[in-house]
This record gives C-alpha cells, sequence and structure tokens, in this order.
C-alpha cells in the first residue's frame, strides 16, 4: 500500500521524514496551526527536566505555554517520551518529565538531549529533555519560526583552552529560527560567544531601546549588540526577510529581564562568581554537560531561591515576547500566500494547481474559537478489499485473486463531525465550531486521520494521540464478487480505551452548545461525558452505532436517573429500528431493569396518555409511509410492531428521539416538559394524523409528547451509490442545525425545516461513494 499524499502545506523536511516512519508525534494542535499557518512558539523542556526543582519545573512550563496562547500563539514545548519525538506535549507528558526531575536515568530521570543524543535516545526509548541545540533542530524540522527559551549556551570561560562551545551556537547556523531568550547564560563567556556569533554570521539583536546585551540574570552584560528593536512586527519582517533570501541561518533576539528583578542581578552575579570558582576547584567545570545544571543549582543554594524566582521571570518574560513575534511572523506569511495568490505566477516556474469546486479553502490563522458541538467517538480507517471474481464455494483452500483495494477515512464519529463542519462551514462565527474527540494512534494510520481531518479544513486539537504509540482504528472488509461480505477484521480497541477524564479535560476548555457522542465509547466513559454534561447544562446527543453498542449509554442513565431535573438523562438519540427495539428490551431487563425506577413510573403517569391519544395514532398508522401514488405501505408497523409503543416508553431516559426508518422516513417522538411547555410552538397545536403528527398534552399542562413521521425523500435506486455512511451524515445535518437553533426541536415548523435538512444531506451521501458527500454545504 502507498504511503499517504502528505499536506503540501507542512514543510519538506517534515514530510520526508514521516514518509520515512520517523518516529515523530505531531500535537493535533500543533498540527492544525501547521497546515492552517497560524502562529507557533517553540519551547524546550530541559528547563523541565534539568532546568528547575520539582514542582517549580511543571508550574513555570504551565506557565509559559498559558502566556503563549494569551499572545494568540499555540505553544509547541518539544520532548522525547518513550522513544517517541513530540512536538507539544500534553499535561500528563508534562508532568511525567517534570517528575522526572532531579532523579538519575537508571531512576527513572530523563536524559538530556543535545543532538549527538537524538537518535540514542530513541533507539532506547528513553525520555529526554531537548537542549537549546535540539529544540531548534525540530522546530526548523516542523517549520516553527519562533522558539522563545531561558537562556542560550555558548563559549564556556577558559574555552581558549578547553574548546567547550555550547552546541546552541553552530546550530543556529543551521536552523532558520528566531531564537528569544534573555542572552547567554551569566556563567559564560559573554564577550567571546557574542564574538563567536559574529563568526558564523548569526544576527544578534537587543530586544530593548538600547543595544546593551542582556546576560541573563541582569539587563546589561557590558557587551553591545550591532542591532536592537522592541518592535514585535520588526522582529518579524526580520525572520521573514530570511525566508525571503532562502538564509538557513536562524536570529538571536535577547530580551532583558523585568526591571522589577534588576536590583537582584548583582546579587545573584556574584553568587555565579563564587559557584564557577567552586567548580573549578572540585572539578565539576570539567564535567561536559553535568555542569550548567549544577552551577545553576548551586548558584539557586548561594541566593536562598532569588535566582530561581529570576529565572521563572525570565523565562515568562521571552515567552511573551516570542509569542508577540510569532503573532507577527503570522501576518507576514499570510500577507505573502495572498499576494501569490493573486498573482500570475513566473513564466519559469508551473503555475498552482487550480483547487477544485469542493476543495475545502484553508482557515484562517487566528486562533480557533472556543467549539459549540463536541463529537466525541471512533475515527477509523476503512479499508475495503473487493475480488473481481465471482464467489466460488468448491473453493476450499484460502488464495489471493485480483480485486480492488480501496482506503477511506471513517468512524461514526469522525463522519458525523465531517458532516457537522460541512453543514456549519461559512456559517457566520461558526468556522471551526465543530471539535472532534477521538483517539488515534502513533502510526501511519494515525497521521492519516490527521492529515486528512486538517486537509478538509475540520480542526484537529480534539484528537487525543496515545503516548505509547497505540494502534489506530481500523476496519478492514473483504468482499467477494458480489459484493457480499465473506469476512473482515475490526480493531477499535483505541476508540473504547478512551477515558473519560480526558474527554472531560478537552471539553473544559469549550463552550459547547450540544456533545455528541457514539456507542463505540465505553459505558465508563459515556457516564462521565453524560455527567459533565449535565452538570453544565449542556445538550447530549447519543448516537448507538450499533445493535450491540446501543445498549452502552444505559449505565449513564442508570447512574443520573435520580439526579434533579424535569428533563431526561440524555437529550437526544438517533437509533434505527433494530437499535430501538434493543434498548428498550434490555432497559427492561436485568441487570438494569430501568422501566422498574420510580422516575420512570413518575414520568409515565405525567404523559397521562389517554384513548384520544391512542385513536390518533391508529388513524397516523393508516397512512401510506410516503405520499407517492404507487405507494402501498403504510405506517402500521408503528402500532403492529410497537415502535410507537418503544419510543414513549424510552422517553423518560431520552428526551427527544429520531428513529431512522430507512426507505420508511424518519419518526420523531419527543417530550417537552415544565416550564418549557409554555414557550413551545407544540402547545398551539393539536393532532392531525393527516399532516403526520400527534400532539398529546399531560397532567397540568407540564408535559407534552409529539409523534411525527417525515416520509424519506425520493432517490432513485439507480443513483443508490453506497448506504455507508447516509445515517452518519443526517445525524451530523442535525447536530449542526441544534448549534444554530437549540430549540427546534420545540417548533413544528423548525423542527420540519430541520429534518429536511437532514434528509437532504444524507440523500447527497447515498449517491456519493464517500462516507460524507463533499457536496454537502447548509
Amino acid at each position: 500500500m502507498a504511503l499517504p499524499r502528505l499536506p503540501r502545506s507542512l514543510p519538506s523536511s517534515l514530510v520526508k521524514s514521516l514518509q520515512r516512519n520517523a518516529p515523530i508525534d505531531i500535537h493535533p494542535q500543533i498540527h492544525h496551526a501547521l497546515l492552517t499557518h497560524a502562529p507557533l512558539v517553540a519551547l524546550e523542556s530541559t528547563i523541565i527536566t534539568h532546568g528547575m526543582p520539582y514542582p517549580t519545573n511543571l508550574s513555570t512550563a504551565l506557565s509559559v505555554e498559558r502566556i503563549v496562547r494569551e499572545t494568540g500563539s499555540t505553544p509547541a514545548t518539544i520532548a522525547i517520551i518513550g522513544g517517541r519525538i513530540k512536538i507539544g506535549l500534553e499535561q500528563p507528558e508534562l508532568e511525567r518529565l517534570a517528575e522526572s526531575a532531579g532523579k538519575a536515568e537508571r531512576e527513572g530521570g530523563a536524559v538530556k538531549v543535545s543532538r549527538r543524543d537524538i537518535a540514542c535516545a530513541v533507539a532506547m526509548r528513553k525520555d529526554g529533555g531537548t537542549t537549546c541545540s535540539t529544540t531548534l533542530i525540530l522546530a526548523a524540522l516542523a517549520g516553527i519560526k519562533v522558539f522563545a527559551t531561558g537562556g542560550l549556551g555558548g563559549v564556556h570561560r577558559g574555552a581558549e583552552n578547553s574548546m567547550d562551545i555550547s552546541a546552541d551556537l553552530p546550530e543556529l547556523t543551521r536552523c532558520p529560527v528566531g531564537l528569544v531568550s534573555a542572552g547567554v547564560k551569566s556563567i559564560l563567556d559573554i564577550g567571546r560567544t557574542l564574538e563567536y556569533l559574529e563568526t558564523l554570521g548569526v544576527p544578534v539583536i537587543s530586544y530593548s531601546e538600547t543595544k546593551d546585551f542582556p546576560a541573563f540574570y541582569s539587563p546589561r552584560s557590558g557587551f553591545q549588540s550591532p542591532w536592537n528593536t522592541t518592535s514585535p512586527s520588526t522582529a518579524a519582517q526580520i525572520l521573514f526577510t530570511h525566508f525571503q533570501l532562502s538564509l538557513q541561518t536562524g536570529a538571536l533576539f535577547g530580551v532583558p529581564i523585568p526591571s522589577q528583578y534588576e536590583h537582584t542581578g548583582s546579587i545573584i552575579q556574584a553568587a555565579v562568581e563564587q559557584a564557577i570558582t567552586e567548580s573549578e576547584k572540585n572539578g565539576m567545570s570539567k564535567r561536559g554537560k553535568e555542569v550548567t545544571p549544577w552551577l545553576l543549582k548551586r548558584v539557586g543554594e548561594l541566593t536562598s531561591g532569588k535566582s530561581l524566582e529570576s529565572n521563572v521571570a525570565l523565562i515568562e518574560n521571552t515567552a511573551r515576547v516570542g509569542g508577540e513575534i510569532a503573532a507577527e511572523y503570522a501576518k507576514l506569511e499570510r500577507e505573502y500566500r495572498e499576494s501569490i495568490s493573486s498573482t500570475t505566477p513566473h513564466p519559469a516556474y508551473p503555475p498552482p494547481t487550480p483547487p477544485t469546486p469542493n476543495q475545502p479553502q484553508p482557515q484562517p490563522s487566528a486562533p480557533l474559537p472556543p467549539a459549540k458541538l463536541a463529537i466525541i467517538g471512533a475515527s477509523a480507517i476503512d479499508i475495503t478489499s473487493k475480488s473481481l471474481l465471482l464467489p466460488n464455494p468448491s473453493q476450499g483452500h484460502a488464495t489471493t485473486s485480483p480485486g480492488t483495494v480501496s482506503l477511506s477515512l471513517g468512524g461514526v464519529a469522525r463522519n458525523i463531525a465531517e458532516a457537522s463542519h460541512r453543514c456549519l462551514n461559512g456559517s457566520e462565527g461558526l468556522n471551526g465550531a465543530v471539535m472532534l474527540v477521538s483517539p488515534v494512534g502513533g502510526d501511519a494510520f494515525g497521521r492519516l486521520v490527521l492529515e486528512e481531518s486538517g486537509r478538509e479544513g475540520m480542526r484537529v486539537d480534539g484528537f487525543v494521540r496515545g503516548v505509547g504509540g497505540e494502534r489506530s482504528a481500523v476496519c478492514n472488509m473483504v468482499l467477494d464478487g458480489d459484493g457480499g461480505l465473506v469476512g473482515g477484521v475490526a480493531d477499535m480497541d483505541i476508540v473504547y480505551g478512551l477515558r473519560g477524564d480526558v474527554v472531560v479535560q478537552r471539553l473544559e476548555k469549550q463552550e459547547p452548545v450540544v456533545v455528541a457522542f457514539d456507542g463505540n465509547l465505553s459505558p465508563k466513559t459515556i457516564e462521565d461525558v453524560v455527567k459533565y454534561s449535565i452538570q453544565h447544562n449542556i445538550s447530549t446527543f447519543f448516537e448507538p452505532t450499533s445493535i450491540t453498542k446501543s445498549t452502552s449509554i444505559l449505565p449513564a442513565i442508570s447512574s443520573c436517573l435520580s439526579l434533579p431535573s424535569h428533563s431526561a438523562p440524555i437529550t437526544y438519540a438517533s437509533p434505527n429500528l433494530l437499535e430501538l427495539t434493543h434498548l428498550f428490551h434490555t432497559a427492561q431487563s436485568e441487570p438494569f431493569e430501568l422501566t422498574s425506577h420510580d422516575t420512570w413510573w413518575r414520568t409515565i403517569d405525567s404523559f397521562a396518555l389517554s384513548s384520544e391519544f391512542r385513536r390518533d395514532l391508529e388513524h397516523l398508522s393508516k397512512r401510506k409511509v410516503n405520499d407517492n401514488a404507487h405507494c402501498v405501505e403504510t405506517l402500521g408497523f408503528l402500532i403492529e410492531d410497537g415502535v410507537a409503543q418503544m419510543a414513549v416508553n424510552l422517553l423518560p431516559f431520552f428526551q427527544n428521539l429520531v428513529v431512522k426508518l430507512g426507505p420508511r422516513g424518519v419518526l420523531v417522538v419527543l417530550r417537552v416538559s415544565g416550564e418549557d411547555v409554555k414557550k413551545s410552538g407544540w402547545a398551539g397545536e393539536r393532532s392531525n394524523p393527516r399532516g403526520r403528527y400527534i400532539v398529546a398534552r399531560g397532567q397540568d399542562d407540564l408535559e407534552m409528547v409529539v409523534i411525527r413521521h417525515f416520509p424519506a425523500l425520493s432517490v432513485s435506486p439507480d443513483e443508490i451509490v453506497s448506504v455507508t455512511g447516509a445515517g452518519d451524515t443526517l445525524v451530523g445535518s442535525l447536530l449542526a442545525s441544534l448549534v444554530l437553533d437549540p430549540t427546534a426541536f420545540h417548533h413544528p415548523k423548525r423542527l420540519d425545516d430541520v429534518i429536511e435538512r437532514a434528509q437532504q444531506a444524507a440523500v447527497m451521501t447515498l449517491k456519493s461513494n464517500l462516507a460524507v458527500s463533499p457536496f454537502i454545504v447548509e
């Protein structure tokens, strides 16, 4: 199988590495920022593993990432975890590195990784903190243009004899990255470091009103930079000019420590000199990469922690400046891309390939807004193998045969998210409104899911990538010559293993109107999501996925039935007929016995369904399933198969049921409760079986039950390419409508419009060989 084509917007160096299956995991937020050219700031991790004690290292790492985000940029902390290079870390990974600080490698401590150590740390599956030099290398590989850190390494004192020069300096000649730091570490020979940078041709710019070059703890080192600026736009222009001229050198921006810490600088510098003298006497000065951590620790001891406080302050300060420069650089890059897209290409070069009419356009590089719709569940790769030979029952041994093998994106939650995204994309203020929370492995399939989702313009910051490189979800189906299913394998363990606390962490950062989830999740995760949604007054939408998985919602319902609420634990569900039947019978039986719960009895009693309701239902059942003159089938199955009865009996658990009936259409069964009854458009309606709906009022007008049938839209069998994904598309369109109009189900005309749009979207997918039609636009 050929490797997937990677997006052109990723740097060619990164594309090559990924095509070679390099052990690189790009965090979904970083991946999205790369695809959309949003501002990014690289952050090193030796500050966490070797630069500060625990827990200051962790609080500083989190603080620095927060400060970068406040500037409108995305932080990309770089490290090695379990032998995999990480461009962007999750909080558990930051905690893992922070807790290793001060430990020897044999005790679980992380190694300090410079250029020479990268391959060894990866091959031996180590955890590693990336030094300034390694972070420069990996930032350049990923196409990140700005890197914020504390202090730069340099020429060590006495280097004229020892030749001890930090690997950080040569990397600035190879990596076109703007390094924003508080100058050179004060334990080094700053004068010779600046001379060496001049020899290497690396521009040095003081980020201050004067050309005074900072000395880490002090705003002035006694040396001058050739240039200075206090403008993030000017700093960004310097980096962008390097890009325009194809210069491969980086640039050093020296940012002085905040003025309130200046008075302690002389005290700390005296401690630095004492620590250096001690290191020369005890031999530590000759111990290579162990010297710097030892000196920093000793300076902290001599200053009673003042140096640590200053260290945190200067790192937070460079993070802010780095974020501001990155934001300005992104503007220049956006202007550049807009300019080249609107001009005629140079005749010496081939013109760019024009986008197809349905190709999603890149999203703007502004920070992502809080998601209004969160969809949780399965993303998968679907592999379909179809033999060109007809089935041969007499063949008694396994063999290969000529045929076709196709690969596409799938997974119920992913399909729903794509459909919702397509429906909402372009709606004012709702670009990026859909977040898919789904686990992917650190394998080629996981990268493909991320890359293709980004190519579609979907946000990818909700994806959860396993630290240990788990397998991505894959469904492999084998079909015979007639298209019949011969067999297959579905590997969905990674989805079932998605933890509820991880999902809730994603939700806490968003502002969802609706949280939707599929039945592939574990019952415990579903329960966590449902409880969080109820606590925060967020509507929930359950897609059962299959008959077997449809009952994964019942433990959550059981645990939430007694919570104080006038509505059902689940706001919406979208079963088909078989799933509805299985849900109903399982809810009745052990171990759930939900229909014996006091809440169920009270709710059913409050409906007060009378003989008039049953008479109206009989009239509705005599209607034909559609208005086609040649149609002979009626809605009799609503009574004969107990469909209406089962749906009504599930209303204490599900506020709104959207039952997918296939060619028979869609059945909506809903209840309106409490004060919502007075505000509902159904309050003024009476049952109208000819209009395909029934309205029943309960006790004291505080409950209302509505049954509404929608005929299937007309579509010729010859137009149907594949039924795969049609139901998911219908749900995705419904969710998009609920984001736009959360109370749509409470009003007859608005509900009609919502269901009609959803059916139209589903029909478009029926006519497509993809899981979601690319022609869907709301």
